[in-house]
C-alpha cells in the first residue's frame, strides 16, 4: 500500500490541468500539435513574435503544464509547492515584448498532451524535447530563427537526457544556448523530502516491479557533459527539495560557457519558478547574448 501512494504521487499523471491561455496575456498564439519518435502527440501553444528567434519552454513534471502550476485540486498539498499559483506565461509575455516567438509545449503524460503510462522524470521526455526543437526547426518561417531552450526541472532532465542519448539534437545547429533552472534528480528529491527510508524504497520497489519503472540512480548527470551550447543555472539556494551539492556538480560538468544564479529566495522550491516571470532581465540578458 505504502508504495502505491508514494509511486501515485511521483509518477502518476493527471495532475497538470492547463489552467489559462495566452490570450488572458493578450499574446498572440496558435494551438499546435506534433508527433514524437515513439508517436506520442503532445500539445502546445506557438506564440508568434520575430522569426529570427525562438525560445522552446519544458515546463516541471507531475503537477506542471504548459502554463505552469494550479494549487486548485492539490488538497493538503497544495502548498507545498509554492503559495500560489505559478505563471509561466509570464515569461513568455516578457520574451514576446522583447522580440521571442515562444513554443510552449505539454510533455507527455502532462496538461493535455498524450498519456501513456508513467512520467519517467525525463527519460522518456527527452523524445519531447527533440520534437519540440524539430517542430520548430522544420517550419519554413523559423529555417534561419536562433533557438533557445528555457529547461525547468525535470523539462531540463529531459533535455540533459536528449543530449546525451538523441543522436538527432547534434544535427540541430539552430541551438544557440539553454536556460537549466533547478535541476533535481529523482534520488535527491525524495530524500530531501524527508520520507524514511523504508518508504523510499517502498516507492522504489513498486514503480519497478509493477510500474516498469526505475528512476534511481544517477539518473541525467553523466550526460551533462554533452550539452554543447551555452547553459545558465539557475537555483534558489533556499530550495528543500533538492541537494545543492548536485546542483554544483551539475554546473562542473558542464564544458560549455556557463554561468551559476544562485537566488536567495523564501524556502520553497517554488519561489525560483514564480521569480522566473517577474525578473525578467537575467533571463533576457542570456538568451540575447547568443541568440
Amino acid at each position: 500500500m505504502f508504495g502505491k501512494v508514494i509511486s501515485d504521487m511521483m509518477i502518476k499523471p493527471g495532475k497538470s490541468p492547463v489552467f489559462e491561455t495566452p490570450d488572458k496575456y493578450n499574446l498572440p498564439f496558435e494551438d499546435v500539435t506534433f508527433k514524437t519518435s515513439d508517436d506520442i502527440t503532445l500539445s502546445g501553444w506557438l506564440i508568434n513574435g520575430n522569426t529570427d528567434k525562438v525560445i522552446i519552454q519544458s515546463h516541471f513534471g507531475v503537477q506542471c503544464s504548459r502554463c505552469g502550476f494550479t494549487q486548485e485540486g492539490k488538497g493538503m498539498m497544495k502548498n507545498a509547492l509554492w503559495t500560489s499559483d505559478i505563471h509561466f506565461l509570464d515569461q513568455a509575455k516578457y520574451l514576446f515584448e522583447n522580440g521571442y516567438s515562444v513554443l510552449m509545449y505539454d510533455m507527455r503524460n502532462h496538461g493535455n498532451s498524450e498519456q501513456t503510462d508513467w512520467v519517467s522524470w525525463g527519460v522518456k521526455e527527452r523524445k519531447d524535447i527533440v520534437a519540440a526543437i524539430k517542430y520548430i526547426s522544420d517550419k519554413d518561417i523559423y529555417k534561419d530563427a536562433s533557438i533557445g531552450l528555457l529547461s525547468i526541472c525535470m523539462g531540463q532532465g529531459a533535455t540533459t537526457f536528449a543530449f546525451g542519448m538523441e543522436e538527432e539534437m547534434k544535427s540541430f545547429n539552430q541551438l544557440k544556448a539553454m536556460i537549466s533552472v533547478q535541476p533535481l534528480t529523482y534520488d535527491f528529491f525524495v530524500k530531501a523530502m524527508g520520507l524514511p527510508n523504508f518508504l523510499i524504497n517502498s516507492g522504489n520497489k513498486y514503480n519497478k516491479e509493477k510500474r516498469n519503472t526505475d528512476l534511481t540512480g544517477e539518473a541525467f548527470l553523466p550526460y551533462v557533459k554533452d550539452i554543447f551550447i551555452p547553459t545558465l543555472v539557475i537555483q534558489n539556494k533556499n530550495d528543500p527539495m533538492t541537494n545543492l551539492n548536485m546542483v554544483q556538480e551539475y554546473y562542473n560538468s558542464l564544458t560549455v560557457e556557463k554561468d551559476l544564479l544562485w537566488l536567495d529566495l523564501e524556502k520553497k522550491r517554488g519561489a525560483a519558478y514564480s521569480w522566473l516571470g517577474k525578473n525578467p532581465d537575467p533571463i533576457l540578458n542570456w538568451f540575447n547574448k547568443y541568440l
